[in-house]
């Protein structure tokens, strides 16, 4: 594993995340050089989103990161459409 410090993270202003990007971030949380809530806020992601990355790298490493490759990792009981809340009512279908 590669060596993680401040100045190898990707740049605050990252909007691209690609999978070595997203990698980055998740080890410099699981090694104590950012915590869960410093890294959300450096790089405007939701506890949620980062969370995401954190468990999709324990299934499968880098290359479950990969946008392309999400559906292969995901938990299916999460993405079924069943979990999903339904849509709020609008008014022309009232």
């Amino acid at each position: 594993m590669e060596s993680i410090d401040l100045k190898g993270l990707p740049a605050p202003d990252t909007r691209r995340w690609v999978s070595s990007r997203k990698q980055a971030v998740v080890l410099a949380v699981r090694t104590g050089i950012l915590t869960v809530a410093e890294a959300c806020e450096r790089y405007d992601l939701s506890t949620e989103e980062f969370l995401s990355w954190d468990t999709l790298f324990s299934r499968g490493g880098r290359k479950a990161l990969r946008a392309t490759k999400l559906q292969n990792f995901r938990s299916p009981t999460l993405d079924s459409p069943e979990s999903a809340a339904p849509a709020p009512a609008t008014e022309a279908a009232q």
